[in-house]
């Protein structure tokens, strides 16, 4: 099962609170750097799509287009 939106980002807060801290020791940092540059990527990738179904609008003839925001 994927993961969702919001279990990453809290996932990425918890990481960014204990980096924070200054507690964690350097491998584990480091583990925990990467670890949170996957959610990041992944975060942004579930936002990208949710952008793009969002501008999609159905037209007059039930037709899916891209939104423009000057015709709005």
């Amino acid at each position: 099962m994927e993961k969702s939106f919001e279990n990453a980002l809290n996932e990425l807060e918890q990481i960014v609170k204990e980096l924070e801290s200054g507690e964690v020791e350097l491998d584990e940092a480091i583990n925990k750097y990467t670890e949170a540059m996957q959610l990041v990527k992944f975060c942004s990738e579930k936002l990208n799509n949710a952008t793009k179904k969002v501008n999609e609008i159905l037209t007059m003839d039930n037709e899916l287009k891209e939104f423009d925001e000057t015709e709005a």
